[in-house]
């Protein structure tokens, strides 16, 4: 069993700082127990037949779907889950050497939850001048809607320019905190679309918390993020949330910065790791987009409506800022944008946060993005702006810390969301008001331990990456007060803070001379095992032993792993919880009087409405029984939860503190067994350009964790589960088959028995004849960029290699320079197989005087007869940035949905293959 090999086979190990030779990596084996725990708790979370991801791709929250808590679904997801996924890969890469499943994250990432410009489609339209138009935040759901009023004055936004500077775009790159995976709200807002297309398959964009700090997730009303007035009243969900004299369809996002932060932290863990290995080019172009969301992430540090920071305490009489002067410098809770949705003209918004929370701090993440080169984003103020915010974060932590050591809640610069005057005696941190349970009260923000454990990792690592002395003092008193409120038994129980309570108040921030807080104090209220907390409470136990060479903290990190290692299931290790707060399944949603609307399932919506009435597929989940047993009086109900973060978090724990407290350990090389060869290997289908195959499982002393499948003795590709489909063949020609296993390890079984298919046969030999189809992307014939979706189709009988297609958008420059930015936001076989220039037309021709050449590289593969590229979404501008009248232009048609397109050229091998010329 897995808990005896911990807790009896290795002794601690004294702290890396205490060893002799620490700076040095060590080239022993990591076969000792923590590594291998890793790498079977890896091996579960990545088992398909464990269920931890959806068809899509993407984390669950939980592999249970009846789980309501910040998401009200379990089948959701968060940005949250997602960075877990990227650190886990990034750890996965440390200990086997392959950097594949850590890219691999991130460019699912881009296709799903960071939303394309298809999703934020009128981003151009936005005005830095201008970002938002002001609406108060009120304390209680029944205070909305909330009335938009444009004579509060709005700052400026500084940063909008630069961003689109550097990266040639007004798109927002930073993920979505929420997305509905199975789309069971039935929203149908699917990344990539910009679309509300209602139920059916696939993940959604979704959003809720709209309606202030009392807001509890038992009375919000779930929205879609494009509302195009489907569902809900006649203006959508919209007049729930804000009050205005007309409603338009509109599209809006709301970032999370600690999962954005947690995603830079984990590309610097994979930069590091890589570069030691010698790969780190491996990793460089997925570090790269992670430098890019730092550079947006510095909308988390600006007032929500970039208002002056500091006594800001009347929305009329409060200061609009310019330049700097609305920089707060901390992670706020969220920064959101969005933008119009339909006809009638373009418009678009964006906002920062007035609110900080201690347990969103990142000051790791903030080193990384000012002090290693890699990670530095291009923007030309980015490095000294995460510079400012990292020894702001510490400030923030140090003023925060209480006389025990716990940390209490933040501040804000705008008192109950609307700028009032916070009470009399209100301690500040520059001129912002402290708020000891910042952002939401249902329950108090800062109650909840895990929050301490999430922050104070984060420091910990910051500390043992750079050793700073702020960080020690904070994380030494911190360590000290948790370890005397933690207990681990003989018999492997353990506990440790789960609700806290507040009482006074730190003393006023003086950066020259910071007070005691010999005010404010913590105490504990009830004690749990929360697996998920319990990981992120030994890694900031492991970075700071390692770092201090306290062997007590050493000593506390192993126990209590070893503790919850005890404590394993089929799918991970869990505790069972009971849940005394479903009983809110019955709670009424606050609704406006008179105000009526529907749920996509038909579900009404009006005063009165329940947290189940707008939800009443909950009725068919398996589990609902035991959850209507509770509302019918009996006893509460009790699951054993596989939170996503949680498993993830537990396997960072193992491998963490096999790196940094095992001697010799988390090098690579521990597990060398490999798994046994797939048996049964079968031809279950065959088409004129594809063959089907399955296999039985292989086993594994770890986990076998997929399959290699290869084609006459080269790998075709990768599959997780047991079937394989192999496309893009030619008709009529015959192929050998061979499958073999890989395992959590990194370890290859020999090849399965190999199997013979042949492909049907498909007629005659073919042209190689394609077609273009074409979609405008863009709304606006007069703005400066020019945007298309495009997707060539192969309608001859066989194969074309794509590396000889090119493809012909012709277009007028309508003056200006002679040179053009040109970009591929999306493409169905990655962005970086596509080429793209601008050619100017030796003669011009009515409409044409240029034309934008679009090619494939070697990695776009072949097309299959039949088949289509996928969408390709480009677009391109002048490097003044100036307007094009595309009227007149020759390809440029107006139909929104892909459509044959004559005016859109494909060569084959340098031939006209399709279209006319002009």
């Amino acid at each position: 069993m897995l808990a005896i090999g911990l807790v009896q086979g290795t002794a601690v190990a004294k702290p890396a700082s205490a060893q002799a030779g620490a700076g040095t990596k060590s080239a022993a084996a990591a076969d000792d127990p923590y590594t291998q725990a890793f790498l079977t708790q890896y091996g579960k979370i990545k088992d398909a037949a464990n269920g931890y991801f959806s068809p899509d791709g993407l984390p669950y929250h939980s592999v249970e779907t009846l789980m309501v808590e910040a998401p009200d679904h379990g089948h959701q997801t968060t940005s949250e889950a997602v960075s877990f996924w990227m650190w886990l890969e990034a750890a996965y890469g440390r200990v086997t050497g392959d950097w594949a499943p850590f890219n691999a994250a991130w460019a699912v990432a881009e296709k799903t939850i960071i939303p394309q410009h298809a999703d934020q489609p009128t981003s151009d339209s936005y005005k830095p001048s201008a970002p938002a138009t002001f609406a108060a935040e009120h304390p209680l759901p029944s205070g909305y809607p909330s009335a938009m009023n444009g004579n509060v004055p709005v700052g400026s936004d500084p940063l909008s320019a630069e961003l689109a500077s550097s990266y040639g775009t007004m798109d927002v790159y930073g993920m979505h905190w929420l997305m509905d995976l199975d789309n069971i709200y039935g929203y149908g807002n699917k990344p990539g679309t910009g679309s509300e297309s209602g139920p059916g398959a696939g993940a959604s964009f979704i959003n809720t918390y709209q309606r202030g700090a009392q807001e509890s997730v038992w009375e919000t009303v779930p929205q879609p993020t494009t509302d195009l007035f489907k569902y809900g009243g006649p203006n959508g969900y919209l007049d729930l949330f804000v009050g205005d004299s007309n409603y338009a369809k509109q599209w809006k996002y709301t970032n999370a910065p600690d999962a954005d932060a947690r995603a830079v932290q984990a590309a610097y863990w994979a930069y590091r790791w890589a570069s030691e290995q010698g790969k780190g080019s491996q990793v460089a172009a997925s570090v790269a987009k992670a430098a890019k969301m730092g550079d947006y992430l510095r909308y988390a540090m600006f007032d929500k409506y970039f208002k002056r920071i500091g006594d800001c305490t009347d929305p009329n009489s409060c200061p609009a800022a310019s330049g700097r002067d609305s920089q707060h410098y901390l992670l706020s809770w969220y920064y959101a944008w969005g933008g119009s949705a339909g006809t009638g003209g373009g418009w678009a918004w964006r906002i920062g946060d007035s609110a900080s929370h201690q347990g969103y701090q990142n000051p790791l993440a903030a080193w990384a993005l000012s002090n290693v080169p890699s990670l530095t984003p291009k923007s030309a103020t980015a490095k000294s702006d995460w510079s400012k915010s990292l020894t702001r974060q510490l400030e923030f932590l140090t003023w925060l810390q209480s006389s025990e050591g716990a940390l209490a809640g933040g501040c804000t610069n705008s008192w109950e969301g609307s700028y009032s005057k916070p009470p009399a005696g209100t301690p500040t941190f520059y001129g912002m008001a402290y708020d000891w349970q910042p952002v939401y009260h249902d329950p108090a923000s800062n109650n909840w331990f895990g929050f301490q454990a999430w922050g104070m990792e984060r420091v910990a690592a910051y500390y043992y990456v750079t050793g700073n002395a702020t960080a020690e003092a904070v994380l030494s008193k911190w360590v000290a007060w948790a370890s005397s409120e933690t207990t681990i038994g003989s018999d492997g129980s353990f506990s440790f803070p789960s609700t806290l309570n507040w009482t006074g108040q730190p003393d006023t921030w003086n950066a020259a001379s910071p007070g005691s807080n010999a005010g404010l104090h913590v105490s504990v209220v009830n004690y749990a095992n929360d697996v998920g907390v319990g990981a992120a409470y030994v890694k900031t136990l492991t970075y700071y032993a390692a770092k201090s060479g306290d062997e007590d903290a050493a000593a506390l990190a192993k126990a209590l792993l070893d503790a919850m290692a005890l404590n394993t299931t089929d799918k991970g290790i869990s505790v069972p919880e009971t849940r005394l707060d479903y009983n809110r399944f019955d709670d009424e949603v606050y609704i406006p009087s008179g105000w009526t609307g529907t749920m996509p399932n038909g579900d009404p919506i009006r005063s009165g409405s329940t947290f189940i009435g707008i939800r009443s597929w909950y009725k068919d989940d398996p589990d609902w029984p035991k959850v209507q047993a509770y509302l019918d009086g009996g006893d509460a109900p009790v699951f054993t939860y596989h939170r996503f973060w949680a498993q993830a978090a537990l396997a960072l724990a193992f491998a963490i503190y096999a790196e940094l407290l095992v001697e010799g350990g988390g090098e690579p090389g521990g597990d060398t067994e490999p798994p046994t060869a797939p048996g049964g290997l079968t031809v279950t289908a065959t088409t004129k350009d594809s063959v089907s195959l399955s296999w039985s499982a292989s086993t594994d002393n770890v986990a076998v964790t997929g399959y290699d499948v290869y084609r006459n003795g080269v790998l075709a590709g990768n599959a997780t589960g047991r079937t394989f489909t192999d496309s893009g063949l030619a008709a009529g020609t015959e192929y050998t088959y061979a499958v073999a296993a890989r395992d959590a390890g990194g370890n290859t079984s020999a090849l399965s028995d190999a199997v013979l298919a042949k492909t049907k046969t498909g007629g005659s030999t073919g042209t190689g004849a394609v077609k273009v189809q074409y979609k405008n992307n863009d709304s606006s014939a007069t703005d400066n960029q020019i945007r298309m979706g495009l997707q060539v189709v192969n309608t001859g009988s066989a194969p074309i290699d794509l590396s000889t297609v090119k493809v012909r958008y012709w277009f007028t420059a309508d003056g200006g320079p002679s040179t053009f930015g040109t970009y591929c936001d999306y493409a169905a076989r990655g962005s970086s197989t596509i080429t793209h220039t601008v050619v100017a037309v030796s003669s011009p021709k009515t409409g044409a005087d240029r034309y934008l050449e679009v090619g494939f590289t070697g990695g776009a593969g072949t097309l299959a007869a039949g088949a289509s590229t996928g969408e390709i979404q480009l677009r391109l501008n002048k490097s003044d940035w100036s307007n094009f009248n595309e009227a007149n232009d020759y390809s440029r048609a107006t139909n929104t949905s892909y459509a044959d397109s004559t005016k859109v050229g494909a060569y084959v091998a340098g031939a006209l293959a399709w279209g006319v010329e002009p």
